[in-house]
């Protein structure tokens, strides 16, 4: 159901204190993160493979020898970082000594951090390490997002991934002053290439009826890029200064799906502009986006054959390419083969 061997967006690092393991479901796994006493982010199969309890329901604790363990809330059970268990109370010394704890463990995920972002790693075996780095955004140093917006859109992933990419829809979904309206409809052309694991529509001048653009200077150079699992940054360059949009669209399970926005910039003129602000004018245009993904539930619910058309759906058509090679390549312990071809693509938006 879900792509195997990627990393996954996880959580904001703002969103993991020391002490404070928080909990999410990623791709139909229970997946607890947390920070050790070094702060160093781990996390951990949320689950007690004893009675099945959320570890992330018991307390983050450090032993004598001054690790990181997970106690569980039920019974006590106690895991370190690695998953492995480290103590059960209710043992006798002789029980302790006829057991073997090392034999009992929950999974451990790689988990990766960087740019205010953390990453879980989510492979087919729980046991291999990772095939690939941790995802990077350009252009932004180390710097954290400067501010965020999340929320669940009520549908399975891959609407909410082509409704997000998709291009024609902006002229009637996303209808304000600040972006478009209904009469700024324009004939559009944009150069795309292949990325790992992925497509970009390859660095152009924004276009003409896109008046947010126009505030950021004269000359704006603008690169959006996705990749898989469901990754989605566009990068704005105007001046020397950026501003990156960066969008985790994250399956919780078969019918949810999470999506997070982190906005970057050294741009002057966001510093100008309350955060409050940025953050309503993103929480509106995202809910525009879920509120039609989730009416599109009730024809879906009927079971309709489905079209996709030249070339507004393009992108959706690669996006469903790009699944199936990751999942083939996978099964046949192959290199993935990026199927997206340079392309010049035309719609009215």
């Amino acid at each position: 159901m879900f792509l195997m061997d990627l990393w996954y967006f996880g959580a904001l690092s703002s969103q993991v204190k020391t002490g404070a393991p928080i909990s999410v479901q990623i791709a139909g796994q229970l997946v607890l993160i947390g920070r050790d006493e070094a702060g160093q982010v781990f996390a951990l199969r949320d689950i007690c493979p004893h009675r099945a309890m959320p570890l992330s329901q018991g307390q983050q604790v450090t032993s004598a020898d001054g690790q990181t363990r997970i106690e569980c809330p039920y019974h006590g059970w106690r895991f370190g970082v690695d998953g492995v268990c480290k103590a059960i109370p209710s043992l006798t010394d002789t029980q302790k000594e006829a057991m073997d704890l090392g034999k009992i463990r929950t999974r451990a995920y790689p988990a990766d951090e960087a740019q205010g972002l953390i990453w879980i790693y989510i492979g087919e075996d729980g046991a291999a390490a990772p095939i690939l780095p941790a995802p990077r955004l350009d252009h932004v140093g180390e710097t954290a997002p400067g501010l965020h917006v999340s929320m669940t859109f009520d549908c399975p992933l891959d609407h909410a991934v082509i409704g997000l990419m998709d291009p024609a829809h902006i002229a009637y979904i996303h209808r304000q002053w600040w972006w478009r309206t209904a009469k700024s409809v324009h004939n559009k052309e944009k150069k795309f290439g292949p990325v790992p694991r992925g497509f970009s529509m390859l660095p152009h001048v924004p276009s003409s009826n896109s008046f947010l653009y126009k505030l950021l200077g004269s000359k704006p150079e603008t690169e959006i890029r996705f990749e898989l699992p469901g990754l989605r940054t566009e990068y704005v360059l105007v001046g020397g200064r950026q501003v990156t949009g960066f969008t985790a669209v994250t399956p919780v399970d078969a019918h949810k799906t999470q999506i997070t926005i982190a906005l970057y910039w050294n741009h002057p003129l966001l510093n100008l502009i309350p955060n409050f602000l940025l953050k309503n004018a993103i929480t509106t245009f995202a809910g525009q986006d879920r509120d039609a993904v989730q009416a599109q539930q009730k024809g879906l619910s009927f079971d309709p054959k489905l079209m996709l058309i030249h070339d507004a759906d393009v992108q959706a058509m690669w996006y469903f390419k790009l699944k199936k090679e990751w999942a083939a390549a996978r099964a046949e312990n192959r290199d993935f083969e990026n199927p997206v071809k340079p392309a010049t693509l035309r719609w009215r938006s």
